[in-house]
């Protein structure tokens, strides 16, 4: 079992920045994949990035790929989404979640447990 509890959304200006970190609580976190996901008002949840148990492979969206870096730290049982030049498209609720088997997945049914979410909006 893994719980997991976002925190360091907010409100910020278009090409600004923000770190979203997941505090994790659970032994089995550390061979987990760690994924976020956002879901914008009236849209769909969306994958954004996912790293690897280990923190050795990461994966992104193409619409976040250069500007968002993932990350794990297996130490502390936390990871981070590091989000630069953000855009007023990435206005939504931003959820990390873990997948057990340790492996990356762009989707989030294969995920096993999720946060409450942290609210991310952008000004333009």
């Amino acid at each position: 079992q893994v719980q997991l509890v976002e925190s360091g959304g907010g409100l910020v200006q278009a090409g600004g920045s923000l770190r979203l970190s997941c505090a994790a609580s659970g032994r089995t976190f550390s061979m987990s994949a760690l994924g976020w996901f956002r879901q914008a008002p009236g849209k769909e949840r969306e994958f954004v990035a996912a790293v690897s148990s280990g923190g050795g492979s990461t994966f992104y969206a193409d619409s976040v790929k250069g500007r968002f870096t993932i990350s794990k730290h297996n130490a502390n049982n936390t990871g981070h989404l590091q989000m630069n030049n953000l855009k007023s498209e990435g206005t939504a609720v931003y959820y990390c979640a873990a997948n057990k088997n340790g492996v990356i997945r762009l989707y989030a049914e294969a995920y096993h447990y999720w946060g409450q979410g942290t609210q991310v909006t952008v000004s333009s």
